[in-house]
């Protein structure tokens, strides 16, 4: 499996492109592992919910996610198995990959025998690298939203720096008293604002 290099102190992360499955059976015991894409809490509950109806009655829906491009918010779950022995091991295959925005569930159908905590924390890792591994991996990065305002007589520099900065842009309206919405790159931020600040009629005012 291909990972991109990423360089964490810039604007750049690691997340994977779609849902993926992976599945791990031990003694019995069948884990089943989906991987999400996320962007917020509302997203992973929304997502849990389903999971929980659609294998109503496998005994556990452990998950771990992390959420950020600083990877300070993240959460794990054991529900009902031995503490640290489910939760834990997802999550440390999302930190081992690098990964954020990202929510694993490990679905659990108990097979008759007792596995152990360790043998829960090795098919629960298991499970979760399986998921990960036939996931597209990619690399991601921080924008910022701006609302551009300007009048008509600067287009020709907005559009000279856009076009150069090979911005994205919606909502234009071209008028005397000119605006558009645009996004840009969180480490190219500084080179977009340093390019109008001789201008007193362009404002750049973040979304």
């Amino acid at each position: 499996m291909f990972i991109p290099k990423v360089n964490m102190e810039t604007d750049s992360y690691l997340s994977i492109e779609k849902p993926s499955e992976g599945l791990f059976k031990d003694k019995g015991s069948r884990f089943l592992s989906f991987a999400y894409p996320v962007e917020s809490e509302k997203e992973i509950n929304s997502i849990l919910e389903s999971k929980r109806k659609n294998y109503h009655d496998a005994r556990h829906h452990c998950y771990s996610w992390r959420l950020g491009a600083d990877m300070d918010q993240f959460r794990t779950n054991d529900d009902g198995e031995p503490a640290n022995s489910a939760g834990k091991p997802i999550l440390g295959q999302i930190q081992s990959f690098q990964l954020t925005n990202v929510l694993i569930i490990v679905v659990r159908y108990f097979g008759g025998t007792l596995l152990g905590v360790g043998g829960l924390m090795q098919a629960y890792k298991q499970a979760s690298m399986d998921a990960i591994k036939n996931a597209i991996i990619i690399k991601k990065f921080i924008y910022v939203n701006y609302d551009l305002r300007f009048k008509y007589e600067d287009m020709n520099l907005v559009m000279k720096v856009l076009k150069e900065m090979n911005l994205e842009q919606w909502d234009q309206i071209f008028e005397i008293d000119c605006k558009l919405k645009l996004k840009v790159r969180k480490s190219e931020e500084k080179q977009f604002l340093e390019s109008f600040h001789l201008s007193k009629t362009i404002k750049p005012n973040v979304l």
